[in-house]
């Protein structure tokens, strides 16, 4: 499929307990091993360059049993993940990313509760996450830096998961600012920003808060500076998962709505639903606003400066039909803000990635919604994989280098 469609390069992730079976780098699996050296060799054959995220949510239950992502000592356990990957493929791969959308990881999950490890933490859990995962990426890209990049030259970044957010009125201006900061800056600013450490103003916000909780300090860990050094500057490219945007507006009292990823709820704010946002589709939270990807690149190169930017995830979901016009529409019209960013405002996106190549597992959604380029019949054991529409454009794409492509 992926030479099928003349890609250039082919993202996929490691999987940590495949690989290390008990977590630890004392024991490596023979067999996971083969697996992604038989996938890396398999790309490079057919001039394919492997794109590989490091960790994409599947921490080894060893490792969960002892705290997870909350436990401190988890800096240093997947910096020693991150060596072994490193040394088993780093001489064939040149393009890393560290960990697959840190919100998700952190917010997402314990402000919900709902996804692995199904814990309700929404404010210890999530904020020491927010630390932790931080260093970890932090302490990944260094060994890379200093252990593998002088023979071998590669680039590593991690993939942040983003949401543009837009005021609903002008008086809302200030607030959708300061949304961004907390859902974007807090993962952003402590690597790409100059001075590092979190987003001005966000110490002080969750400071007062965790005072209005009745706690006696900030559920938002500090970092010493030791740690705002470590981590500051550790990357080489800027990668970011898109796929929506939301308004925001200043809570009133019958306000109910909630998205964890931006607290905005402890922010006295709201952000409206999908279907008050632009089209909506067939999972709830992606509305269809192409705009918001423009405007995402101009923020983050005001924000962080020239840095080279790839985009690591985009797409959107559909029922099962191999006709799927809306994909195509949704493809066409965020490339072309793409490309809008690229002739008009001077951003340097070196990469795209449609999410995905072929119907997957999607969390809470499980196998009732497709993203895929090509649908897979999951009632055949063979798991057919047959190209829809949108697999046709996003060739044609690739072929001719333009917007203006027929579609079969």
């Amino acid at each position: 499929m992926v030479a099928e469609l003349g890609l250039h390069y082919y993202r996929f992730s490691i999987s940590w307990p495949r690989l290390l079976p008990k977590g630890f780098d004392y024991k490596i699996s023979e067999t996971g091993k083969a697996y992604y050296n038989n996938l890396i060799d398999g790309l490079l054959k057919k001039g394919i360059e492997p794109l590989i995220t490091i960790y994409h949510f599947d921490l080894p239950q060893s490792l969960q049993d002892l705290g997870g992502w909350t436990n401190p000592l988890i800096v240093d356990w997947f910096a020693d993940y991150a060596r072994v990957v490193f040394s088993l493929f780093g001489d064939r791969v040149k393009m890393w990313l560290t960990i697959n959308e840190p919100i998700v990881i952190c917010d997402m999950t314990y402000k919900s509760g709902t996804s692995a490890p199904g814990i309700y933490s929404p404010y210890f859990g999530a904020y020491l996450c927010n630390k932790y995962v931080l260093l970890a990426h932090a302490k990944a890209w260094r060994v890379y830096d200093e252990e593998f990049k002088p023979k071998y030259h590669g680039k590593v970044s991690l993939a942040q998961h983003l949401l543009w957010i837009e005021p609903a009125t002008d008086a809302d201006q200030d607030l959708a600012e300061f949304a961004m900061q907390v859902a974007v800056g807090r993962y952003s600013h402590p690597i790409y920003s100059e001075k590092g450490g979190w987003p001005p103003g966000l110490e002080k916000v969750v400071e007062e808060l965790s005072k209005k909780r009745g706690l006696h300090k900030s559920v938002l860990p500090a970092f010493t500076q030791e740690e705002i050094e470590l981590i500051r500057g550790t990357h080489d490219y800027y990668g970011f998962n898109l796929y929506t945007s939301r308004l925001i507006k200043k809570k009133t009292e019958d306000s109910v709505n909630r998205w964890p990823q931006t607290d905005a709820a402890d922010l006295g704010a709201v952000l409206l639903e999908a279907s008050e946002w632009g089209k909506s589709s067939v999972v709830n939270w992606l509305s269809v606003h192409p705009e918001a990807m423009r405007r995402q690149l101009k923020w983050l190169k005001k924000n962080y400066g020239d840095l080279e930017y790839v985009i690591t995830e985009n797409g959107m979901a559909t029922n099962t039909s191999l006709h799927d016009e809306d994909r195509i529409n949704y493809y066409k019209s965020h490339l072309m803000q793409v490309l809008l960013a690229i002739k008009e405002d001077g951003v340097n996106v070196t990469h795209y990635t449609a999410w995905s190549l072929m119907d997957n597992f999607e969390w809470m959604y499980g196998y009732s919604v497709r993203f895929g380029l090509y649908e897979v019949d999951y009632s055949d054991p063979k798991r057919t994989r047959t190209p829809r529409q949108s697999a046709k454009f996003y060739k044609n794409v690739i072929k001719s280098n333009s917007l203006d492509v027929p579609t079969e």
